[in-house]
């Protein structure tokens, strides 16, 4: 699944296209997560203005290139598309004229001041991503969604404190807020739960454990204030890292420019269990948490 770091980075190659025009937009497949909307061809003739990332989520600013008239009375000034790559999906551009392939389900075709066309192919073979209205389903999507990683809300106080309950600003608006009662999860899953952060997925989750020298099974409410620090802090590196380097290399995602990611080549823990700790040498073992694999070194991360 595209994370947070491979979103970003899809947000970053569509950088070509902004201040171009869509001159045409075919729906190959319109069921997805959910059902397409059926006008998005009304988008012919706006002009791409940015493009910004919240969590996971895609939001395509547009504008419009028709002057206003009176018979353009009822058309729209700006337009938002909120786009989620689920499972599989990418984002690609590709070559004015290139055919439609098996798994593209839109595509979408710009036009540059020179009259230069490139095509963006919206690819997703399992169908688990959404390509929908912001004014639809904007709110509704991320209203509930808890901080950015890598902002200056997400710190070792707004963490501690949302996770000891205790009386802190930051955290007056989570959900997590509304019990009196220490979080008691494994730290692994809490940092995974999109109300707490956004975009701390598996991979990115295990390896600031691994190197905060937490094992991931740990209460949440067990740690103390200088580990989550030293967690928060990691989590942030690795991120970066992460988009710095284009994110993971995962087997169906590729970001707009047909490239993949080499975060996974500097991987520390996570997919290797069986294998020794790169640090120490012990065997890296596994425990199953919500579900997913924790790859963890017992003598690096022992659980308190």
């Amino acid at each position: 699944m595209p994370e947070l770091p491979e979103v970003e980075t899809t947000k970053t190659s569509l950088t070509p296209l902004l201040g171009q025009k869509i001159t045409a937009l075919k729906i190959f497949q319109p069921k997805l997560r959910w059902v397409m909307p059926d006008d998005l061809e009304t988008l012919v003739d706006y002009v791409l203005d940015s493009v910004e990332r919240r969590a996971k989520y895609l939001i395509l600013n547009f504008s419009s290139a028709i002057p206003n008239t009176a018979t353009q009375a009822d058309r729209p000034k700006t337009r938002q598309l909120l786009i989620h790559l689920g499972m599989s999906g990418s984002l690609q551009q590709l070559t004015y004229g290139t055919d439609k392939r098996k798994h593209d389900h839109l595509v979408i075709e710009f036009t540059d001041d020179n009259n230069e066309r490139s095509q963006l192919h919206y690819y997703d073979p399992r169908r688990f991503g959404s390509v929908l209205w912001y004014q639809d389903y904007g709110s509704k999507l991320l209203d509930h969604l808890g901080p950015e990683p890598l902002s200056d809300v997400f710190t070792a106080d707004y963490l501690y404190h949302l996770i000891q309950r205790t009386k802190n600003e930051a955290v007056e608006t989570t959900i997590s807020s509304k019990s009196s009662r220490p979080i008691t999860r494994p730290i692994k899953s809490v940092i995974m739960e999109k109300q707490v952060v956004v975009g701390v997925g598996n991979i990115y989750a295990t390896e600031s454990l691994y190197l905060s020298g937490i094992h991931p099974a740990t209460p949440a409410h067990h740690l103390s204030y200088d580990q989550i620090t030293t967690l928060v802090g990691h989590i942030k590196v690795i991120l970066q890292k992460a988009i710095k380097l284009g994110g993971s290399t995962l087997r169906d995602f590729t970001v707009a420019d047909g490239q993949t990611g080499y975060f996974q080549q500097t991987l520390n823990v996570y997919g290797r269990q069986g294998e020794a700790c790169l640090h120490c040498q012990t065997v890296l073992e596994n425990v199953k948490l919500n579900g997913r694999a924790s790859v963890y070194c017992a003598l690096c991360q022992p659980l308190i």
